[in-house]
């Protein structure tokens, strides 16, 4: 049900978010068709005239961050995300008032020191707890396999329950049977010894009594509480799709409208690509930023558990691998736009690009509702193109060691590092480029430059 709710609500940010992408383009096609056709081509070799070193590169970032934030649709998408966030926190604590108590079936007699155990086991997990009668073993276990109890205490020596319990099930079940378990061999101990000192000595190292399952344990790894990683995997998908087309469509834009010729003149095509994807990066991880903190906020306020236990590992590698993935796709995107002067072109460019996002989201997705972890997934996790989104499911999952960490991020840093080199190869040489769409063998070519074609 969690689940569902958060998919639904995404799927509404994103068709929001595509109906104001569109109409933000419909606008800016109209300014430009109003705004003079021609534009005085200028030499692209003209000498950088700023002094200090890289200021070119803040210039253009700047430019950006501020046409980011004066932007309706950043606005607007920041609110619609820090809403979702704050349903996906708020939602899963409004029944945990009305939950229902563990029905504990309870077969031969107790007595009124068992049952003086059982209260404490209870209270210990603050667990509301309600005894049935059961007539015979056999009627205990038929009970348990339709759910109709939680588990059964037979002549308070054993405990049954319908499915094993691992060492990471951390269920209120799994709990209040094991503090039943300790309690009752601590019993069971003290009945056995007496009350000589000696024998009340052996209490310290009693054995938790037999807890039998009717089923086998099953192989998911599934932590007690995947709403963090989850939104996170969410998060991360959205916004990189999001900032992304972003970069896509606005290198598209400059080319189409000749402006990218006006801003070549005093900047180099390398430093004017850092520039803007620099810009669109700070703006990212700002709101990325601010959603976890309004997420920490909301959280307290409703005395959420779900940014307890290794929350703050889960937050940091979330946000590591955010920043990590958009340094990624952020070359690649730029360089396809730079290839592209026409809306048709850039639709024709952005499905292929974004199918490793894909793969990695729904992969990741599957894998944490599942707790199944698979060889092929772990693959993923180094792969740059879907580590963003593997190796953070991978720490959700406690499934990750140190050095498996360190080796992803690695990775990614040196697929990044080539990915960039080789976008400002294509975007150099393809963004002058008009009159057709440029081929990628010809913008990755060493032979001799591209030639423009002919502005009319």
């Amino acid at each position: 049900m969690k689940f569902a709710v958060i998919a639904a609500l995404v799927l509404v940010v994103l068709s929001v978010r595509l109906w104001m992408f569109r109409r933000r383009r419909a606008e800016r096609a109209t300014r430009h068709s109003a705004a003079p056709s021609t534009v005085t081509p200028v030499s692209p070799q003209r000498p950088v005239q700023f002094g200090p070193f890289d200021s070119d590169i803040g210039l253009v970032a700047g430019r950006e961050i501020r046409e980011r934030f004066r932007g309706r649709v950043f606005r607007v998408g920041t609110l619609l995300m820090l809403i979702v966030v704050c349903l996906a926190i708020v939602i899963p604590t409004l029944d945990h008032g009305t939950a229902s108590p563990t029905v504990v079936g309870v077969v031969g007699t107790t007595s009124a020191t068992v049952k003086a155990d059982i209260r404490g086991a209870a209270a210990s997990t603050d667990d509301a707890m309600n005894f049935v009668s059961e007539s015979s073993v056999a009627a205990a276990h038929r009970d348990l396999r339709s759910g109709r109890i939680d588990l059964a205490l037979i002549d308070s020596r054993a405990l049954v329950v319908d499915q094993a319990i691992t060492s990471t099930d951390s269920s209120d079940t799994a709990q209040l049977a094991q503090a039943l378990a300790q309690n009752l061999g601590i019993t069971e101990a003290f009945e056995a010894a007496g009350l000589t000192t000696r024998q009340a000595s052996e209490l310290q190292g009693a054995k938790p009594i037999r807890i039998l399952s009717l089923q086998a344990a099953g192989t998911s790894k599934k932590p007690a509480n995947v709403g963090l990683p989850l939104i996170g995997l969410i998060l991360t998908f959205v916004m990189l799709t999001q900032y992304n087309t972003w970069i896509l469509i606005g290198v598209m834009e400059e080319k189409a409208s000749r402006v990218v010729e006006v801003l070549l003149a005093a900047v180099r095509p390398v430093r004017l690509l850092t520039g803007k994807v620099l810009g669109i990066g700070l703006v990212a991880f700002s709101q990325a930023t601010l959603i976890v903190l309004v997420a920490l906020i909301a959280a307290k306020a409703v005395g959420s558990n779900i940014l307890h236990g290794s929350a703050p590992v889960v937050v940091g590698s979330t946000l590591l691998w955010l920043v990590l993935g958009y340094a990624f796709y952020c070359w690649v995107y730029a360089a396809a736009g730079s290839m592209a002067e026409r809306q048709d072109q850039v639709q024709s460019l952005a499905f292929p690009l974004s199918l490793p996002i894909i793969v990695g989201y729904i992969y990741s997705l599957t894998t944490l509702e599942t707790g199944n972890v698979s060889p092929f997934f772990k693959v993923l996790a180094y792969l740059p193109p879907t580590s963003p989104f593997a190796m953070p499911a991978l720490v959700g999952l406690r499934d990750v060691t140190w050095w498996q960490f360190t080796v992803s991020l690695g990775l990614s840093i040196v697929g990044t590092v080539l990915m960039a080199r080789l976008a400002a190869r294509i975007y150099r040489r393809a963004i002058l480029r008009t009159g057709r769409k440029v081929r990628l063998r010809e913008a990755v070519a060493r032979s001799a430059p591209l030639r423009h074609a002919n502005p009319t």
